[in-house]
């Protein structure tokens, strides 16, 4: 069981990293939060890892923050939750505000991400509820500035640019120049049009 890797870069995108340590290269899926945290191709990482073993497949999954790490290991507890829905769950949402939705029973903030339906959302609440006070303030102090904390008319435009198919980094890229021009930070259709001109 693989639990900790250390190597260096060899590839890197938004959803995987491939890290050489003694001259071979593990493939690990990686969130785009952790993405962020990682250097270039070339330069060293160290990623906590959760090894999934099938019958017909292994994969790993690496995580830059333990506490990434164990939010994705309870999110495969909840039936329905495979392994890459809850990469792909850590990608959509920072793992604070992930943390602060299921305590809190926001069932509207976890439909919209990508892969969580109403039901979906409505077992994660029941089933991790209570069983998050381990991660409070660690998912604070762990998420750094990977995903920086949205207003709610940015959220929206970050998830109307991911529904036109805008990668997640693309698209906050996109917003955050948009951003730049005053006056529209409130306004939806005026950022969401200033993204849309920013990523072309």
């Amino acid at each position: 069981m693989i639990a900790h890797i250390r190597g260096n870069i060899l590839q890197k995108s938004p959803n995987a990293v491939i890290v050489e340590c003694n001259g071979v290269g593990y493939e690990l899926a990686i969130s785009v939060a952790t993405y962020t945290e990682l250097g270039e191709p070339g330069k060293s990482a160290a990623l906590h890892v959760h090894t999934h073993v099938r019958e017909d497949a292994l994969q790993l999954f690496g995580f830059h923050e333990q506490t990434e790490k164990r939010l994705f290991e309870k999110l495969l507890t909840i039936s329905g939750i495979g392994p890459k829905l809850a990469i792909t769950v850590l990608s959509g949402i920072a793992a604070e505000r992930l943390v602060t939705a299921i305590r809190s029973g926001d069932h509207a903030t976890l439909t919209k991400i990508p892969g969580i339906g109403k039901k979906t959302a409505e077992r994660v609440v029941l089933e991790l509820k209570d069983k998050l006070d381990d991660l409070v303030g660690s998912a604070a102090a762990g998420t750094g500035p990977a995903q920086p904390s949205l207003g709610a008319v940015a959220e929206d435009v970050l998830s109307a640019l991911m529904n036109l198919g805008y990668p997640r980094p693309v698209a906050l890229k996109a917003i955050e120049t948009a951003s730049k021009h005053p006056g529209i930070t409130s306004d939806f259709e005026q950022l969401f049009r200033a993204a849309i001109a920013a990523v072309r």
